[in-house]
């Protein structure tokens, strides 16, 4: 435990200091500097929210560890949505950093767990000298439960085509995306409290005495966000300037690196679950993360971009619209590969290979192609478990 909180401590450290400091190093050093700070003190706080699963239970856990666990990426793309309030040029920065967290949360965790959790599954049939899986069990089961989850993110993720068609983001669209998310969360709070299931270092810290823990807990949540507050903004502004220098296309940084160094935690820790053999509720919680992402996130933007001297509605231009229609669209085809709350090994990798197709489409035909295909595969499997929709609908205001 000491040893792992000490050497996220140590990556933050030069963050901590430049910024002190009041030194300003040029834009791609700043970028490593407190992208490796943000990337850090993410690997904080997703162990102390994991471990603060044993002192809090129901609504109170579920509203304060679903803010605490997205604090670095939502930290940076608030800073782009509010900057945008009075500088203009940054509103693309604020849809960009949006996007691709959605994506890459979808297009690139989701399958990865799957597949290493499938992985594990056969390397212990072999160790155990039994047959590897059949084909036919080469799936990934969810719990009864998780409709819920794809409920609430079926419904956000229908909901989410109006921003691409009215081409903006509107401060009602967010009201609306807080009260989904509010209705989330009580619904949450309702059901039963499970044992959390801790390992490594999270399970360390949640083993410590009732007393000792808090305190740890508390000094690991505090310290973390001190690091994320102090590095969000540097951070977010020398991605923007790391572009002009290294000949990069600035949307492209923000959209993919800050996204990366805010969930590359939450990814590690979920596939680390995956290869133990708990590949269902590390995929569950991926899910879970997708519902605070494309809701919560979302609705952020514009109360920010008002906060920061904008208007009522985040204006988007062809570019983010589009790529607004691609992030949909993939959403509406995630949920209908798992709707059936089984995640078959097929299905990760159209996910997998359909996220890797999307860097080198760069231009506004490939982009509304690939929303095509998207659309036209969701649309195909959404009618192939048909019988699953109605129940999935309804999961959120069954009781």
């Amino acid at each position: 435990m000491f040893r792992s909180i000490g050497l996220c401590t140590l990556l933050a450290l030069p963050a901590i200091v430049t910024r002190l400091s009041g030194s300003h190093p040029e834009p791609v050093l700043s970028m490593i500097i407190y992208g490796v700070a943000v990337f850090a003190a993410s690997f904080l706080l997703a162990w102390a929210a994991e471990a603060a699963q044993v002192d809090i239970s129901g609504g109170l856990a579920i509203a304060i560890l679903a803010l605490i666990a997205v604090l670095p990426e939502y930290a940076v793309d608030l800073y782009y949505a509010y900057t945008a309030g009075s500088n203009p040029e940054y509103v693309q920065y604020a849809a960009a950093n949006m996007t691709g967290s959605n994506r890459l949360l979808l297009g690139l965790g989701w399958p990865v767990v799957v597949l290493v959790g499938l992985w594990a599954l056969r390397r212990r049939a072999l160790s155990s000298n039994r047959p590897a899986l059949p084909r036919n069990r080469r799936v990934l089961s969810l719990n009864q439960g998780n409709r819920l989850e794809l409920g609430f993110l079926l419904i956000a993720g229908i909901f989410a085509f109006v921003m691409p068609l009215t081409g903006q983001i509107h401060l009602w669209m967010g009201v609306i995306l807080f009260a989904w998310f509010g209705c989330y969360a009580y619904r949450l709070s309702r059901g039963a409290v499970e044992e959390p299931h801790l390992q490594g270092t999270s399970a360390a810290i949640g083993a410590l005495p009732r007393r000792r823990r808090r305190w740890t807990l508390f000094g690991l949540f505090a310290f973390a966000a001190f690091i994320v507050l102090l590095a969000a903004e540097p951070f977010a502004h020398s991605l923007v300037n790391a572009g002009a220098d290294l000949g990069i296309d600035e949307f492209l940084l923000v959209q993919w690196v800050a996204p990366l160094a805010s969930e590359a935690p939450e990814f590690i820790i979920a596939i680390m679950f995956a290869w133990r053999g708990n590949a269902g509720a590390a995929l569950a919680t991926l899910i879970s993360s997708k519902v605070n992402q494309w809701t919560l996130l979302v609705g952020s933007l514009p109360i920010a971009y008002l906060a920061g001297g904008g208007g009522a509605a985040l204006q988007l231009d062809h570019r983010q619209t589009e790529e607004m229609l691609l992030t949909a669209t993939q959403t509406m085809m995630g949920v209908a590969l798992i709707i059936g709350l089984k995640f078959h090994h097929w299905s990760a990798w159209i996910l997998l290979l359909l996220f890797m197709v999307q860097f080198p489409v760069t231009s506004t035909e490939g982009r509304l192609i690939l929303s095509a295909v998207y659309a036209v595969i969701a649309v195909v499997v959404f009618a192939w478990h048909r019988k699953h929709i109605l129940p999935t609908l309804k999961a959120p205001f069954a009781r």
